[in-house]
């Protein structure tokens, strides 16, 4: 893994996290951001893997994983808030 690689994540992430707290209507901190973004974007990943299969999640482009990591970011926030509300 590369410098590059990591920095990538480290913007996606810090993209799509920004972008689904808005969507889900929440003020987190960059950092929570970040991480929401890059689990949002395994999330994602795995999620349009199983509908549309390997061809679409692999190297599309920026825009692609963007958009697939704001919709695993935004299932993400809706489970946490939904745990939240329980407890």
């Amino acid at each position: 893994m590369t410098l590059g690689a990591i920095i990538g994540w480290l913007i996606v992430g810090a993209i799509a996290g920004w972008i689904a707290e808005k969507i889900m209507g929440r003020n987190d901190s960059l950092l929570t951001n970040i991480i929401v973004g890059i689990v949002g974007a395994v999330i994602g990943g795995w999620i349009f893997g199983l509908l549309f299969g390997a061809s679409l999640t692999g190297n599309s482009g920026w825009i692609w994983s963007i958009l697939v990591s704001v919709v695993g970011a935004v299932i993400l926030l809706w489970i946490v808030g939904m745990v939240r509300k329980r407890s």
